[in-house]
């Protein structure tokens, strides 16, 4: 598998969207700036103050599909051209009112929808903590009540609508709780075929295992689990919560422990895959190439509807349009919400690109190397 094929990563991309991209990457490859930036935005935020005029032709451009599921349309259509599927994500945080659970659980199930009769969508999805009012390990037992029913509500209407859905992974604090309760949702609704994922952090010590109880517990109540698998969103916070709170640190000591454990769990879903369906959610290299390579070493079709790719919208490109013009199954997570809602997303965006060793770098050299090319193809 190539990933540096940049004549196929941009295939999609005018010579101003890669401008643009170049821009973008380079600003925020500067840690200072983007903490600059952030402090800034925030600032303008509390005051009040019109940011959108900064962030949309910047940020929201790059990593947003629109303000709304209509505006998403073009963006869904044309990664759709490219054989390339969406996973529709209201991104919209910062709240955890009544008014703010219910207006996200609406626009949820507005998503589910819009998916029912639109081929270009694959997944729908929803954060868990985002249908609570309050943390969700501090509920009350009313409060917890209404949160079961908004979240296997979702799962119905999923479920009814033949559209698959994902469940976010939170904190380890309060993973225990959508554990128990997506497991439900799967016996429930995952009879023939995984219309409920469960996601696995791997970054966590304990995910492999789990995985593997989970195996098994479907095989006895009769169901098919649906399993997303990512490496892990909130390590430092992890670390310094088992700290405060004095239960042992849930994380790996290491990334190469992480990578090893994805890996593994790739693996075990991939021998288990006539009873448990996997979406793999990851920018890694070696991960992606090691699933291409598990799918055509045990006989499937390479878009074999138990199978799928996904990166996220405005990232890693190479990874996404390479896999989908060698015929697998690929989706983009596809965020979508108002500027100063999605702010909190476009910000972590911009932070874990910085962040994450080399990806920013990656960028820019596969950016810089496919403008090269169309200037010496034009010459």
């Amino acid at each position: 598998m190539d990933f540096n094929n940049t004549q196929i990563a941009f295939s999609m991309k005018s010579a101003r969207d890669l401008r643009n991209a170049k821009f973008l990457f380079s600003t925020i490859s500067s840690p200072a700036l983007v903490k600059t930036f952030k402090a800034l935005t925030l600032a303008a935020l509390k005051i009040r103050f019109p940011v959108s005029w900064i962030v949309k032709p910047t940020l929201y451009r790059q990593f947003v599909g629109g303000e709304t599921l209509e505006e998403c349309t073009k963006s869904l259509k044309l990664l759709s051209d490219y054989n390339i599927k969406s996973v529709l994500d209201y991104s919209a945080e910062g709240g955890s009112t009544r008014e703010d659970v219910l207006r996200t659980y609406q626009e949820t199930i507005r998503s589910i929808d819009y998916a029912r009769s639109n081929p270009v969508i694959a997944f729908t999805v929803f954060k868990p903590t985002g249908m609570a009012v309050g943390p969700l390990d501090a509920c009350s037992a009313e409060e917890m009540e209404s949160f079961r029913e908004r979240f296997f509500s979702l799962c119905r209407k999923a479920y009814d609508n033949d559209v698959r859905i994902l469940i976010d992974a939170e904190h380890f604090a309060t993973q225990d709780i959508i554990d128990a309760i997506t497991e439900e949702a799967m016996e429930l609704f995952n009879k023939k075929r995984a219309i409920v994922y469960q996601t696995l952090q791997m970054y966590r010590t304990d995910r492999l295992e789990y995985l593997k109880r989970l195996h098994s517990a479907s095989i006895a109540r009769g169901y098919i689990p649906g399993i997303k698998f990512v490496r892990g969103a909130y390590m430092e916070e992890e670390r310094m919560l088992a700290k405060q709170r004095g239960y042992p640190d849930p994380i790996n000591p290491d990334k190469i422990t992480t990578d090893r454990m994805y890996d593994a769990g790739l693996e075990y879903v991939m021998d288990n895959i006539d009873s448990m369906e996997l979406f793999s959610g990851t920018h890694n290299y070696d991960s992606n190439t090691l699933l291409a390579e598990l799918i055509d070493k045990k006989g499937l079709k390479r878009n074999d509807e138990r199978v799928w790719f996904s990166q996220l919208y405005g990232m890693s490109d190479n990874i996404s349009f390479n896999l989908a013009a060698e015929g697998y199954n690929v989706c983009k997570y596809v965020p979508y919400a108002p500027v100063k809602d999605v702010l909190p997303y476009l910000l972590r965006r911009a932070e874990e690109n910085t962040a994450m060793a080399g990806q920013t770098g990656r960028e820019l050299q596969l950016i810089n190397a496919e403008i090269t090319r169309r200037r010496r193809f034009r010459s």
